[in-house]
Protein backbone atom coordinates (compact mmCIF):
# COMPACT_ATOMS: atom_id res chain seq x y z
CA UNK A 1 0.00 0.00 0.00
CA UNK A 2 1.13 3.42 -0.83
CA UNK A 3 -0.47 6.39 1.76
CA UNK A 4 0.37 9.61 0.72
CA UNK A 5 -0.07 12.33 3.55
CA UNK A 6 -1.37 16.17 2.86
CA UNK A 7 -0.26 18.24 6.04
CA UNK A 8 2.75 17.60 8.49
CA UNK A 9 1.41 18.90 11.82
CA UNK A 10 -1.46 17.00 14.47
CA UNK A 11 -3.57 14.05 12.45
CA UNK A 12 -1.52 13.74 9.32
CA UNK A 13 1.22 12.86 11.48
CA UNK A 14 -0.49 10.72 13.93
CA UNK A 15 -2.46 8.60 11.36
CA UNK A 16 0.76 8.02 9.36
CA UNK A 17 2.78 6.87 12.35
CA UNK A 18 -0.70 4.71 13.36
CA UNK A 19 0.06 3.28 9.56
CA UNK A 20 3.32 2.41 10.34
CA UNK A 21 2.65 0.82 13.37
CA UNK A 22 0.13 -1.49 12.15
CA UNK A 23 1.66 -1.88 8.61
CA UNK A 24 5.73 -2.14 8.50
CA UNK A 25 5.23 -2.49 4.75
CA UNK A 26 3.44 0.22 4.15
CA UNK A 27 5.22 3.33 1.46
CA UNK A 28 4.39 6.66 3.04
CA UNK A 29 4.62 9.89 1.61
CA UNK A 30 3.99 13.36 3.77
CA UNK A 31 3.95 16.52 1.93
CA UNK A 32 4.28 19.66 4.00
CA UNK A 33 4.23 22.97 3.25
CA UNK A 34 5.90 24.49 6.06
CA UNK A 35 8.90 24.05 7.48
CA UNK A 36 7.86 21.89 11.10
CA UNK A 37 6.34 18.63 11.37
CA UNK A 38 4.31 17.13 14.28
CA UNK A 39 4.56 20.39 16.96
CA UNK A 40 2.02 21.81 19.58
CA UNK A 41 0.38 25.19 18.06
CA UNK A 42 -1.38 25.38 21.41
CA UNK A 43 2.06 26.53 22.92
CA UNK A 44 2.55 29.21 20.68
CA UNK A 45 1.74 31.97 22.87
CA UNK A 46 4.11 30.70 25.73
CA UNK A 47 6.76 30.55 23.26
CA UNK A 48 6.06 34.50 22.63
CA UNK A 49 6.16 35.27 25.99
CA UNK A 50 9.15 33.41 26.53
CA UNK A 51 7.90 31.29 29.37
CA UNK A 52 9.38 29.03 26.77
CA UNK A 53 12.74 30.12 25.69
CA UNK A 54 13.24 26.99 23.21
CA UNK A 55 10.52 26.48 19.67
CA UNK A 56 11.92 23.21 19.74
CA UNK A 57 10.19 22.28 23.28
CA UNK A 58 7.22 22.40 20.83
CA UNK A 59 8.05 19.72 18.68
CA UNK A 60 7.15 16.18 19.19
CA UNK A 61 8.82 14.11 16.60
CA UNK A 62 11.46 15.93 13.98
CA UNK A 63 12.23 15.04 10.41
CA UNK A 64 14.84 12.74 10.87
CA UNK A 65 13.20 10.74 14.09
CA UNK A 66 9.77 10.22 11.11
CA UNK A 67 12.87 9.20 8.60
CA UNK A 68 13.91 6.84 10.96
CA UNK A 69 10.70 4.76 11.19
CA UNK A 70 10.73 5.04 7.63
CA UNK A 71 7.89 7.62 7.01
CA UNK A 72 9.10 9.97 4.05
CA UNK A 73 8.30 13.69 4.82
CA UNK A 74 8.25 16.69 2.30
CA UNK A 75 9.24 20.23 3.79
CA UNK A 76 8.16 23.14 1.89
CA UNK A 77 6.00 21.08 -0.69
CA UNK A 78 2.41 22.44 -1.06
CA UNK A 79 -0.37 20.09 -2.39
CA UNK A 80 -2.23 22.01 -5.51
CA UNK A 81 -4.78 19.80 -6.18
CA UNK A 82 -6.28 16.42 -5.81
CA UNK A 83 -7.61 14.10 -8.51
CA UNK A 84 -9.51 11.33 -6.73
CA UNK A 85 -10.03 9.46 -10.37
CA UNK A 86 -6.59 8.86 -11.14
CA UNK A 87 -5.36 8.83 -7.92
CA UNK A 88 -2.96 11.48 -8.19
CA UNK A 89 -1.75 14.32 -6.20
CA UNK A 90 -0.16 17.66 -7.79
CA UNK A 91 2.75 18.90 -5.77
CA UNK A 92 4.97 22.10 -5.59
CA UNK A 93 8.36 22.29 -4.35
CA UNK A 94 8.31 25.40 -2.47
CA UNK A 95 12.03 26.02 -2.19
CA UNK A 96 12.84 24.29 -5.96
CA UNK A 97 9.84 26.20 -7.65
CA UNK A 98 8.54 23.16 -9.07
CA UNK A 99 5.76 21.21 -9.74
CA UNK A 100 5.39 17.68 -10.10
CA UNK A 101 2.76 14.46 -9.38
CA UNK A 102 2.49 11.71 -7.25
CA UNK A 103 0.46 8.82 -6.90
CA UNK A 104 -1.58 6.86 -4.06
CA UNK A 105 -3.31 3.68 -3.16
CA UNK A 106 -5.02 5.44 -0.23
CA UNK A 107 -5.05 9.40 0.29
CA UNK A 108 -4.82 11.24 3.88
CA UNK A 109 -5.71 14.80 4.36
CA UNK A 110 -4.73 16.73 7.64
CA UNK A 111 -4.24 20.17 6.31
CA UNK A 112 -5.59 21.71 9.02
CA UNK A 113 -6.48 25.88 8.98
CA UNK A 114 -5.98 29.09 8.02
CA UNK A 115 -5.87 32.34 10.07
CA UNK A 116 -8.86 34.36 8.83
CA UNK A 117 -7.12 38.13 7.24
CA UNK A 118 -10.28 40.13 6.67
CA UNK A 119 -9.23 43.04 3.92
CA UNK A 120 -9.19 45.94 6.11
CA UNK A 121 -7.47 49.00 4.51
CA UNK A 122 -3.63 48.68 5.59
CA UNK A 123 -3.67 45.16 6.15
CA UNK A 124 -0.42 44.68 4.03
CA UNK A 125 1.80 47.41 6.79
CA UNK A 126 4.52 45.79 8.93
CA UNK A 127 4.13 44.32 12.22
CA UNK A 128 0.36 42.88 11.89
CA UNK A 129 0.39 39.39 12.10
CA UNK A 130 -1.23 36.23 12.75
CA UNK A 131 -0.32 33.56 14.91
CA UNK A 132 -1.28 29.85 13.62
CA UNK A 133 2.18 28.29 12.53
CA UNK A 134 5.74 27.74 14.46
CA UNK A 135 6.94 30.32 11.80
CA UNK A 136 4.38 32.55 12.61
CA UNK A 137 5.13 32.40 16.42
CA UNK A 138 8.66 33.02 15.61
CA UNK A 139 8.07 35.81 13.99
CA UNK A 140 6.10 37.58 16.36
CA UNK A 141 8.00 36.53 19.08
CA UNK A 142 10.96 38.50 17.83
CA UNK A 143 9.17 41.83 17.25
CA UNK A 144 7.16 41.27 20.18
CA UNK A 145 10.57 41.25 22.16
CA UNK A 146 11.77 44.64 20.27
CA UNK A 147 11.95 47.70 22.78
CA UNK A 148 10.37 50.42 20.69
CA UNK A 149 7.49 48.19 20.64
CA UNK A 150 5.06 49.52 23.53
CA UNK A 151 1.35 49.26 22.41
CA UNK A 152 0.10 46.33 20.79
CA UNK A 153 -3.97 45.99 19.80
CA UNK A 154 -5.26 42.47 19.77
CA UNK A 155 -8.07 41.59 17.48
CA UNK A 156 -10.34 39.15 17.96
CA UNK A 157 -11.36 38.07 21.58
CA UNK A 158 -11.17 34.09 21.02
CA UNK A 159 -8.95 31.48 22.62
CA UNK A 160 -5.50 33.10 20.98
CA UNK A 161 -6.46 35.99 20.94
CA UNK A 162 -6.59 36.03 24.73
CA UNK A 163 -3.97 33.78 25.19
CA UNK A 164 -1.41 36.54 23.58
CA UNK A 165 -2.64 38.88 26.14
CA UNK A 166 -1.42 37.47 28.50
CA UNK A 167 1.89 36.79 26.72
CA UNK A 168 1.98 40.90 25.70
CA UNK A 169 1.21 41.71 28.99
CA UNK A 170 4.57 39.73 30.57
CA UNK A 171 6.65 41.15 27.72
CA UNK A 172 5.37 44.52 30.09
CA UNK A 173 2.98 45.69 26.79
CA UNK A 174 0.19 47.93 27.13
CA UNK A 175 -2.57 46.08 25.15
CA UNK A 176 -5.96 46.27 23.80
CA UNK A 177 -8.41 43.76 22.68
CA UNK A 178 -10.96 45.09 20.45
CA UNK A 179 -13.40 42.60 19.87
CA UNK A 180 -16.48 42.70 17.51
CA UNK A 181 -19.13 40.67 19.55
CA UNK A 182 -20.48 41.60 23.08
CA UNK A 183 -17.98 39.52 25.10
CA UNK A 184 -15.03 37.00 24.40
CA UNK A 185 -14.77 33.61 24.26
CA UNK A 186 -17.44 33.20 22.81
CA UNK A 187 -17.72 29.18 23.25
CA UNK A 188 -18.37 29.85 27.18
CA UNK A 189 -21.25 30.87 29.00
CA UNK A 190 -21.73 34.33 29.54
CA UNK A 191 -21.48 34.31 33.32
CA UNK A 192 -18.24 32.40 32.90
CA UNK A 193 -16.79 35.17 30.41
CA UNK A 194 -17.53 38.58 32.37
CA UNK A 195 -15.84 36.89 35.30
CA UNK A 196 -12.51 36.58 32.79
CA UNK A 197 -13.24 39.94 31.19
CA UNK A 198 -13.06 41.05 34.51
CA UNK A 199 -10.05 39.71 35.43
CA UNK A 200 -8.37 40.81 31.88
CA UNK A 201 -9.23 44.41 32.80
CA UNK A 202 -8.03 44.62 36.51
CA UNK A 203 -4.47 43.55 34.50
CA UNK A 204 -4.60 46.87 32.81
CA UNK A 205 -5.43 45.48 29.08
CA UNK A 206 -8.07 47.77 27.11
CA UNK A 207 -10.84 45.47 26.39
CA UNK A 208 -13.05 46.91 23.79
CA UNK A 209 -16.42 44.92 23.27
CA UNK A 210 -18.88 45.82 20.76
CA UNK A 211 -16.57 47.36 18.38
CA UNK A 212 -15.41 46.75 14.84
CA UNK A 213 -12.18 47.61 13.20
CA UNK A 214 -12.20 49.51 9.90
CA UNK A 215 -8.35 50.16 8.64
CA UNK A 216 -4.96 50.14 10.06
CA UNK A 217 -2.83 53.14 9.41
CA UNK A 218 1.13 53.89 8.97
CA UNK A 219 3.93 54.63 7.18
CA UNK A 220 5.49 51.51 5.97
CA UNK A 221 4.92 50.27 9.79
CA UNK A 222 1.73 50.03 11.62
CA UNK A 223 1.03 53.28 13.93
CA UNK A 224 -2.94 52.72 14.63
CA UNK A 225 -5.80 50.84 14.63
CA UNK A 226 -9.08 52.61 13.51
CA UNK A 227 -12.80 51.05 14.53
CA UNK A 228 -16.10 52.27 14.37
CA UNK A 229 -15.82 54.00 17.42
CA UNK A 230 -12.14 55.76 17.67
CA UNK A 231 -8.32 55.32 16.72
CA UNK A 232 -6.03 53.56 18.82
CA UNK A 233 -2.01 53.97 18.62
CA UNK A 234 -0.38 50.58 18.03
CA UNK A 235 3.15 49.74 17.23
CA UNK A 236 1.83 45.66 16.49
CA UNK A 237 -1.19 44.34 15.86
CA UNK A 238 -2.12 40.49 16.02
CA UNK A 239 -5.26 39.47 13.83
CA UNK A 240 -6.93 36.82 15.71
CA UNK A 241 -10.42 36.99 14.10
CA UNK A 242 -10.47 32.79 13.35
CA UNK A 243 -9.72 30.20 11.33
CA UNK A 244 -10.99 28.62 8.18
CA UNK A 245 -10.27 24.87 6.88
CA UNK A 246 -7.04 24.85 4.40
CA UNK A 247 -8.93 22.73 1.76
CA UNK A 248 -9.48 24.81 -1.14
CA UNK A 249 -7.04 23.06 -3.35
CA UNK A 250 -10.10 20.19 -3.15
CA UNK A 251 -11.96 22.22 -5.87
CA UNK A 252 -12.69 19.71 -8.72
CA UNK A 253 -11.91 16.75 -6.32
CA UNK A 254 -15.55 15.28 -5.93
CA UNK A 255 -14.76 15.70 -1.95
CA UNK A 256 -17.76 16.52 0.00
CA UNK A 257 -17.20 19.68 1.85
CA UNK A 258 -19.69 21.45 4.22
CA UNK A 259 -20.61 25.34 3.52
CA UNK A 260 -17.75 26.61 5.69
CA UNK A 261 -15.32 24.41 3.81
CA UNK A 262 -14.71 21.62 6.56
CA UNK A 263 -14.29 18.08 4.59
CA UNK A 264 -17.66 15.79 5.60
CA UNK A 265 -16.39 12.72 7.10
CA UNK A 266 -17.58 9.31 8.62
CA UNK A 267 -16.76 8.24 12.23
CA UNK A 268 -14.38 6.05 10.86
CA UNK A 269 -12.72 9.54 9.21
CA UNK A 270 -13.94 8.35 6.16
CA UNK A 271 -14.93 10.50 3.37
CA UNK A 272 -17.55 10.38 0.31
CA UNK A 273 -14.54 8.92 -1.76
CA UNK A 274 -13.26 5.71 -1.70
CA UNK A 275 -9.81 5.51 -0.06
CA UNK A 276 -9.88 8.87 0.79
CA UNK A 277 -9.40 9.77 4.36
CA UNK A 278 -9.66 13.09 6.51
CA UNK A 279 -9.21 14.35 10.33
CA UNK A 280 -8.12 17.17 12.31
CA UNK A 281 -9.22 21.04 11.48
CA UNK A 282 -9.63 20.55 8.06
CA UNK A 283 -12.75 18.08 8.77
CA UNK A 284 -16.21 18.01 10.37
CA UNK A 285 -16.15 15.61 13.63
CA UNK A 286 -18.54 13.52 15.35
CA UNK A 287 -20.50 15.17 18.61
CA UNK A 288 -21.04 12.91 21.03
CA UNK A 289 -23.72 14.81 22.73
CA UNK A 290 -25.41 16.07 19.83
CA UNK A 291 -24.91 12.87 18.08
CA UNK A 292 -24.16 14.24 14.92
CA UNK A 293 -20.96 15.91 13.11
CA UNK A 294 -19.70 19.35 13.98
CA UNK A 295 -16.60 21.84 13.32
CA UNK A 296 -14.68 22.22 16.17
CA UNK A 297 -11.24 22.78 15.38
CA UNK A 298 -9.10 21.89 18.56
CA UNK A 299 -5.61 20.01 18.64
CA UNK A 300 -7.41 16.84 20.89
CA UNK A 301 -9.92 16.29 18.62
CA UNK A 302 -7.26 15.97 15.77
CA UNK A 303 -4.72 13.83 17.23
CA UNK A 304 -7.21 11.19 18.33
CA UNK A 305 -9.26 11.10 14.82
CA UNK A 306 -6.01 11.16 13.29
CA UNK A 307 -4.84 8.46 14.94
CA UNK A 308 -8.49 6.70 14.38
CA UNK A 309 -7.64 6.82 10.04
CA UNK A 310 -4.34 5.50 10.47
CA UNK A 311 -6.25 2.07 11.90
CA UNK A 312 -8.79 2.79 9.56
CA UNK A 313 -6.61 3.20 6.43
CA UNK A 314 -4.28 0.10 7.61
CA UNK A 315 -7.78 -1.76 7.54
CA UNK A 316 -9.60 -1.59 10.59
CA UNK A 317 -12.91 -0.21 11.43
CA UNK A 318 -12.89 1.83 14.20
CA UNK A 319 -15.50 4.68 15.14
CA UNK A 320 -14.45 7.67 16.57
CA UNK A 321 -16.72 8.48 20.14
CA UNK A 322 -17.25 11.37 19.65
CA UNK A 323 -15.93 14.77 20.97
CA UNK A 324 -17.54 16.94 23.90
CA UNK A 325 -15.69 19.98 22.66
CA UNK A 326 -13.99 20.33 25.85
CA UNK A 327 -11.26 23.14 26.33
CA UNK A 328 -9.46 25.07 28.63
CA UNK A 329 -7.75 28.58 28.67
CA UNK A 330 -5.41 30.40 31.70
CA UNK A 331 -6.37 33.96 31.36
CA UNK A 332 -3.94 35.23 34.25
CA UNK A 333 -4.75 34.46 37.73
CA UNK A 334 -7.95 32.14 36.09
CA UNK A 335 -8.73 29.28 34.89
CA UNK A 336 -11.39 28.82 32.43
CA UNK A 337 -12.85 25.19 31.55
CA UNK A 338 -15.79 24.04 29.58
CA UNK A 339 -17.18 20.75 27.97
CA UNK A 340 -19.95 19.47 26.18
CA UNK A 341 -22.95 21.98 25.23
CA UNK A 342 -23.09 25.94 25.89
CA UNK A 343 -26.45 27.37 26.96
CA UNK A 344 -26.91 28.61 23.71
CA UNK A 345 -25.90 25.09 22.01
CA UNK A 346 -29.11 24.10 23.89
CA UNK A 347 -31.32 26.75 22.91
CA UNK A 348 -30.45 26.02 19.08
CA UNK A 349 -31.02 22.48 19.06
CA UNK A 350 -34.60 22.77 21.00
CA UNK A 351 -33.54 21.22 24.06
CA UNK A 352 -35.77 21.25 27.03
CA UNK A 353 -33.08 22.02 29.76
CA UNK A 354 -32.23 23.25 33.13
CA UNK A 355 -28.79 25.50 34.16
CA UNK A 356 -27.51 26.32 37.29
CA UNK A 357 -24.68 28.61 37.95
CA UNK A 358 -23.45 27.85 41.59
CA UNK A 359 -20.29 29.17 43.68
CA UNK A 360 -18.08 27.09 45.40
CA UNK A 361 -14.56 26.77 46.84
CA UNK A 362 -11.54 24.60 45.50
CA UNK A 363 -11.09 23.65 49.30
CA UNK A 364 -12.82 24.36 52.63
CA UNK A 365 -12.34 27.29 54.51
CA UNK A 366 -10.47 25.55 57.68
CA UNK A 367 -7.77 25.30 55.37
CA UNK A 368 -5.81 27.89 54.44
CA UNK A 369 -6.13 30.23 51.15
CA UNK A 370 -9.73 28.87 49.72
CA UNK A 371 -10.56 29.77 46.16
CA UNK A 372 -13.85 30.30 44.74
CA UNK A 373 -14.84 28.08 41.77
CA UNK A 374 -18.10 29.20 39.65
CA UNK A 375 -19.59 26.42 37.62
CA UNK A 376 -22.68 26.61 35.13
CA UNK A 377 -24.39 23.26 34.51
CA UNK A 378 -26.48 23.18 31.70
CA UNK A 379 -28.62 19.42 32.09
CA UNK A 380 -31.85 17.59 29.80
CA UNK A 381 -34.78 18.63 32.16
CA UNK A 382 -36.70 15.91 33.77
CA UNK A 383 -33.90 13.34 33.69
CA UNK A 384 -31.08 15.28 34.61
CA UNK A 385 -28.53 13.89 32.68
CA UNK A 386 -25.73 16.67 32.26
CA UNK A 387 -25.17 18.17 28.88
CA UNK A 388 -22.31 20.86 29.61
CA UNK A 389 -19.93 21.89 32.20
CA UNK A 390 -18.38 25.53 32.36
CA UNK A 391 -16.22 26.66 34.94
CA UNK A 392 -13.66 29.57 35.78
CA UNK A 393 -11.46 30.20 39.51
CA UNK A 394 -8.20 30.62 40.55
CA UNK A 395 -7.54 26.61 40.88
CA UNK A 396 -9.06 23.13 40.57
CA UNK A 397 -11.00 23.98 37.45
CA UNK A 398 -10.11 22.41 34.47
CA UNK A 399 -9.28 19.13 36.31
CA UNK A 400 -13.06 19.36 37.70
CA UNK A 401 -14.19 20.18 34.06
CA UNK A 402 -12.77 16.69 33.06
CA UNK A 403 -14.96 14.83 35.76
CA UNK A 404 -17.76 16.53 34.47
CA UNK A 405 -16.48 15.18 30.82
CA UNK A 406 -16.27 11.63 31.67
CA UNK A 407 -19.67 12.28 33.23
CA UNK A 408 -21.24 13.82 30.26
CA UNK A 409 -19.70 10.98 27.81
CA UNK A 410 -21.25 8.08 30.19
CA UNK A 411 -24.41 9.92 30.07
CA UNK A 412 -24.72 10.27 33.66
CA UNK A 413 -27.52 12.23 35.29
CA UNK A 414 -26.62 15.01 37.73
CA UNK A 415 -27.77 13.66 40.84
CA UNK A 416 -25.66 10.74 40.46
CA UNK A 417 -22.91 12.65 39.38
CA UNK A 418 -23.73 14.52 43.31
CA UNK A 419 -23.21 11.51 45.32
CA UNK A 420 -20.07 9.90 43.47
CA UNK A 421 -17.35 9.30 45.59
CA UNK A 422 -14.22 11.74 44.99
CA UNK A 423 -11.54 12.39 46.98
CA UNK A 424 -11.69 14.68 50.19
CA UNK A 425 -8.66 15.88 52.06
CA UNK A 426 -8.85 19.67 53.34
CA UNK A 427 -5.66 20.74 51.06
CA UNK A 428 -7.84 19.37 48.04
CA UNK A 429 -11.32 19.79 48.68
CA UNK A 430 -14.38 19.37 51.13
CA UNK A 431 -16.26 16.60 51.63
CA UNK A 432 -18.75 18.05 48.89
CA UNK A 433 -16.71 18.74 46.07
CA UNK A 434 -17.63 21.68 44.02
CA UNK A 435 -18.67 18.89 41.40
CA UNK A 436 -21.11 17.53 43.57
CA UNK A 437 -22.38 21.26 44.60
CA UNK A 438 -23.06 22.21 41.02
CA UNK A 439 -24.45 18.76 40.61
CA UNK A 440 -26.76 18.92 43.40
CA UNK A 441 -27.95 21.86 42.71
CA UNK A 442 -29.48 20.83 39.24
CA UNK A 443 -33.42 20.89 38.92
Amino acid sequence: MKLVVIGGVAASMSAASKVRRMDSEAEIAVYEKGNFLSYGACGLPYYVSGENDDYRKMIARTQEQFSERGIKTFLQHEVLKVDTDKKEVTVKDLSADKTFTDTYDKLMIGTGTFPVMPPFPGADLENIHVLKTLEDGMILKEIAHKQEVKDVVIVGGGYIGIEVVEAMKTLGKNVRVIEMGERILAPFDKEITAIAEKEIRDKGVELNLGEKVESFSGDRKVESVKTDKGTYKADLVLVAVGVKPATAFLEGSGLELAENGAIIIDREMRTNIEDVYAAGDCAQVYHKVLEENDYIPLGTNANKCGRLAGANIAGSHEKYVGTLGSAAIKIFDLELGRTGLSEEDAKKKGINYTAEFVKASDHPNYYPNPTPIWIKLICEKGTKRILGAHAIGSKGVVLRIDVFAVAIHNKMPADELGMADLCYAPPFAGVWDAVHIASNAAK
